[in-house]
């Protein structure tokens, strides 16, 4: 091979290109100043040769010539790790015979710590693998060892339920007041009306049933059924021998779809009438934090949370002091959040034929071109504004002078239906 030392490296091997042409930094200094202290290569050769400028190599020169230590600079010695396992050594032979009886590392940690060894599942995973042990391939339920599972609980059957007198103690016995109020309405009737899916074993009297019951009692979401899937009076309630499982209310009501939501609002419209239900207007927005950063949802203020995230946007409507829910539309686009009221009144329209008498909302649910909207088809409405403390604050500093006390009859103008005000109301 030929190798200029002044220019160019020409027409070596990959060996050589190893030394001569260094890439890792720590090597090309190495290399440069074997060239200049051991071959006598001059330094703007040396420099020109690793690519250095003449002053840089020079100031490399001065600091290695002031290093202390040569053998560190270059030549680190390698620190290895600890060499023993404390935690795992004492009990290695165990957990290698408790490996060889088909045993997961969670039956060989709940097996360890029935002897006095706590081991987590990681270092109990790092043994393994040092031993040679693969992970074991998924086991039937009869092939692992036997241990205390959770009781299994019976499938939703309305066949099966049993209505021989019995009794029992439940912890959802407030459920059984709302019986009365049931009893004038048809529930069959009414899911029938609304098309809503059944089974034989869940019909859609059944299924509507257990829905209800999970809102009266006030679970949030369907998928906190779980811990009362046991519950006597909860099934006793939804007319099934037990309660249904997440599985199934999820599934149901994600069949029902957007077309189903509207006839069964427009069922409940009616029979909440025929019970005496009253139905005046008290509307919000109501959002839904989402579990979940796959789904495309836009972000909403979640009061409770004081911010902004992804979730569902739900406008209601119900009746102010009965809490009846008359009207509810899920999902609702930022783009039309503030027209939502629109469509609340043309659905009351169609129902009653006129527009509602009375509505109380937030300042901030809709915009003033929408307001001038109501008051043009005549609906009257009251806005509430957010109480703040400098707001109470100053409502509160006022004398009991600057206070007059108002009826109904001062407030004809705005309110149609019936009540008493025994509020006062500064000037």
């Amino acid at each position: 091979m030929s190798i200029s030392h002044g220019k160019q490296i020409t027409d070596c091997s990959r060996e050589a290109r190893f030394f001569l042409e260094p890439l890792n930094p720590l090597h090309r200094q190495y290399e440069a100043l074997r060239a200049y202290f051991i071959e006598g290569l001059p330094s703007s050769d040396a420099a020109r040769r690793f690519g250095y400028t003449p002053g840089a190599f020079r100031v490399l020169c001065h600091q290695f010539r002031r290093t202390e230590d040569l053998q560190e600079r270059f030549f680190r010695d390698i620190r290895h790790g600890p060499q023993a396992a404390p935690a795992r050594d004492p009990v290695r032979e165990l957990v290698v015979a408790l490996r060889k009886k088909n045993l997961s590392v969670y039956d060989i940690q709940a097996e360890l710590a029935t002897r006095g060894h706590t081991l987590s599942i990681n270092s109990l995973s790092v043994l393994l693998r040092e031993e040679g042990f693969t992970r074991l391939p998924r086991r039937r339920d009869e092939e692992r060892p036997s241990s205390v599972k959770p009781e299994r609980a019976e499938i939703a059957d309305v066949r099966q339920l049993d209505l021989a007198p019995r009794s029992f103690r439940t912890p959802v016995a407030g459920l059984f007041l709302f019986v009365p109020l049931m009893r004038n309405l048809d529930l069959a009737r009414v899911a029938e009306q609304a098309q809503l899916p059944g089974s034989k074993m869940v019909p859609a009297q059944q299924a509507l049933r257990a829905l209800l019951a999970l809102k009266l009692i006030g679970k949030e979401r369907k998928s906190h059924v779980m811990n009362l899937v046991f519950a006597d009076g909860l099934a006793l309630f939804a007319g099934l021998n037990v309660m249904p499982k997440r599985s199934f209310l999820a599934a149901y009501s994600s069949s029902i779809g957007e077309q189903g939501v509207r006839r069964f609002m427009e069922v409940w419209f009616e029979h909440a009438q025929c019970l005496g239900l009253s139905r005046s207007g008290s509307l919000d927005f109501h959002s839904v934090p989402a579990n979940s950063e796959k789904e495309p949802l836009q972000k909403h203020y979640v009061s409770r949370r004081s911010r902004s995230q992804k979730g569902v946007l739900v406008f209601l409507a119900r009746d102010a002091e009965q809490r009846v829910m008359c009207y509810s539309n899920a999902n609702v686009p930022k783009s039309k959040q503030a027209d939502e009221i629109l469509c609340f009144i043309e659905f009351w329209k169609q129902q009653t034929g006129q527009p509602p008498q009375e509505l109380v909302f937030d300042s901030q649910l809709t915009t003033y071109a929408n307001l001038r909207r109501l008051d043009e088809q005549g609906i009257r409405f009251l806005t509430l504004r957010r109480r703040t403390h400098k707001l109470l604050a100053e409502i509160y500093a006022r004398p009991a002078s600057a206070w007059r006390r108002i009826t109904l009859r001062s407030l004809t103008r705005r309110y149609r239906t019936p009540r008493v005000f025994d509020e006062r109301i500064a000037p």
